[in-house]
């Protein structure tokens, strides 16, 4: 098992009587992919700003490439890198200047051209900063992290604004991250983002964290389910075998395609299950509609969708008071 670059136990953070996290542990090994998700006032920003050294702690044991981050030093800070939200480099500046004024705070940085190709922005070099587009300001964020050669990288919200295809490009750097053997902590609301891009999952909610796990582990500690539906045309529910009779449903609003609060709702006249066991459900419905000398050319196989699972964990936490702050 590697050794963790996170590894977080008890952690408590109070603002007065307002306690903003509240038990956190939480454990990131060296090289992996975190998605570290929560609705706005979960606590995830004050979480990722103590393990980033920049938020004193209320309570509790905070280890960051192993050491304290609160008492860390100048050659601890050398080996994470930040990539905010926001962040507004000298617009008049070229690209290559940037990224070599932000080499000589290190030690040992990363040669200026390796970074900028890591990032997709060698044919950039020699452009100002202020004329570069939005996905191109990103790999300029993403190079200044790179460039003190870091450890662990801190990504809050990296692609907050982009188009599909500036996203998808973003996601391809990110992915390459792995290759440098970098551990990243990644924060964003975007879900296919996470699914993506983590190996794991963490989610926070009132200060503490109701899940973590694959996107397999989270749907099916939220039992969530996998929904297949037809054209009751094809294999109408009368005909079908007895067990799954009786967990299938018809519905007629052909308004949604279905949610974790209203499943059954799909197209007009299809026919809906709910179910973990997948191949055998999907068998004998084959075999039912073989026996009817039928096709079933509109079977849909749906799994639940990390937004899925994900919404259904904040909802049950706010209906069990959790969120109530």
């Amino acid at each position: 098992m590697k050794s963790p670059a996170i590894e977080v136990t008890g952690l408590h953070k109070s603002y007065g009587e307002i306690e903003a996290v509240a038990g956190v542990d939480l454990h990131v090994a060296e090289g992996e992919i975190l998605a570290f998700l929560g609705p706005n006032g979960a606590g995830k920003t004050t979480t990722v700003e103590i393990l980033e050294g920049f938020r004193s702690r209320t309570a509790g044991q905070v280890s960051v490439l192993g050491q304290d981050p609160a008492t860390a030093g100048l050659d601890w800070r050398e080996r994470i890198g930040i990539v905010l939200q926001e962040s507004q480099p000298e617009e008049f500046l070229k690209v290559a200047e940037t990224v070599t004024i932000w080499a000589a705070y290190f030690s040992d940085p990363r040669p200026i051209d390796e970074v900028l190709q890591l990032v997709g922005l060698t044919e950039q070099s020699d452009q100002r900063v202020g004329r570069l587009s939005g996905g191109q300001q990103r790999r300029l964020d993403l190079a200044l992290a790179l460039v003190g050669n870091p450890e662990l990288l801190f990504l809050d919200e990296p692609t907050t604004g982009f188009d599909p295809t500036a996203r998808r490009e973003a996601w391809a750097m990110i992915d390459g991250l792995r290759d440098l053997g970098v551990t990243v902590l990644l924060t964003t609301h975007y879900m296919d983002e996470a699914q993506h891009l983590a190996d794991r999952i963490a989610v926070i909610a009132a200060g503490r964290i109701i899940a973590r796990g694959t996107a397999e582990d989270l749907a099916e500690a939220a039992s969530m389910q996998t929904r297949i539906s037809w054209d009751s045309q094809e294999v109408p529910l009368a005909e079908l075998p007895e067990q799954l009779r009786g967990t299938a449903a018809v519905s007629d609003d052909p308004g949604e395609t279905g949610s974790p609060g209203n499943p059954f709702s799909v197209s007009p006249q299809r026919l809906v299950i709910l179910t973990d066991d997948v191949s055998d459900t999907v068998a004998a419905l084959l075999q039912t509609a073989g026996r009817l000398g039928r096709n079933i050319n509109s079977l849909e196989v749906l799994a639940p969708t990390l937004e899925d699972t994900y919404l259904s964990l904040i909802g049950e936490a706010d209906r069990a008071g959790r969120l109530d702050r």
